[in-house]
């Protein structure tokens, strides 16, 4: 973890009131994808819930959601934002992770983890946390993120009373940070607060390999549905296939979106079923 917790509440706010596009733009696939989730009230965990921007997608959907994030300020705004949902702080990789019948996180929240080694780990975590039958559907930066924004100009965003400054850099190709400063009224005054974000980069492709350790059938993709994702963000959709079944390819999804595949039979830890 990072000396100070990313996204404390001034950037939470700044995030939560200035940034829902991505989630607006990914809710529609995601929420097909997890049609049959729904259909039978299996739990949807969401990992890196932020303030709840996906969260009340699902809720409204009629998904029985177990949210979380490692930013105690995103907990508590999601849990006004989406007072349906049950909201709770999370820490991967080391947190354990409740059995799911689909596991959801958008908005790279895995790229925020300390380094590649801590995202293998939390992959495998989320891999044996997966039901038989269950959906996994998530998006994580490549190595083309960096790539794509070597030479990125700083960019300022701002609200009716809050300014956000970000100048980027990327670190060895593996690292991209955005040193952020930001101003929020308080009062007569103006208070600064500044945070620096450290995504770390990894190469994609081996992704499904590792899912399929576990088990799990992962495709990666270049988005869940009809949405466009960043350049170098990338969509991983998978699934736990039923006791003796085949993989299937997901329904709705075009052949040129597929950019792997991946099915092993694998060890699956058992872990304790949320009932909330």
């Amino acid at each position: 973890m990072p000396a100070s917790p990313y996204y404390r509440s001034d950037l939470a706010r700044i995030h939560h009131e200035g940034f829902g596009f991505h989630a607006d733009a990914v809710s529609p696939a995601i929420l097909r994808l997890l049609d049959p989730v729904r259909e039978r009230g299996g739990l949807v965990l969401e990992l890196g819930c932020g303030s709840g921007l996906l969260t009340k997608y699902l809720v409204d959907a009629g998904h029985r959601v177990l949210a979380t994030d490692a930013s105690p300020a995103m907990v508590e705004l999601a849990r006004t934002y989406v007072p349906a949902a049950r909201v709770e702080i999370l820490r991967l990789p080391d947190d354990p992770l409740p059995t799911a019948d689909a596991i959801v996180s958008v908005g790279h929240p895995l790229s925020y983890l300390d380094s590649e080694a801590d995202i293998d780990r939390a992959l495998a975590a989320i891999a044996r946390a997966l039901d038989t039958g269950g959906v996994l559907a998530f998006d994580i930066c490549d190595l083309e993120w960096g790539a794509e924004r070597r030479e990125q100009p700083p960019k300022v965003w701002f609200g009716d009373d809050w300014m956000l400054t970000t100048r980027f850099s990327v670190l060895d190709d593996r690292i991209f940070r955005r040193e952020m400063t930001m101003f929020v009224r308080a009062g007569d005054l103006w208070r600064r607060e500044d945070e620096t974000h450290d995504n770390v980069l990894i190469d994609t492709a081996r992704i499904p390999e590792l899912l399929a350790r576990f088990g799990v059938a992962a495709e990666l993709r270049s988005a869940f549905g009809d949405e466009s994702l960043p350049a170098g963000l990338v969509a991983v959709v998978a699934r736990r296939p039923q006791e003796g079944g085949s993989r299937a390819h997901f329904d709705g999804v075009p052949d040129e979106q597929r950019t792997d595949t991946a099915r092993d039979p694998g060890p699956r830890a058992l872990l304790p079923r949320y009932e909330g």
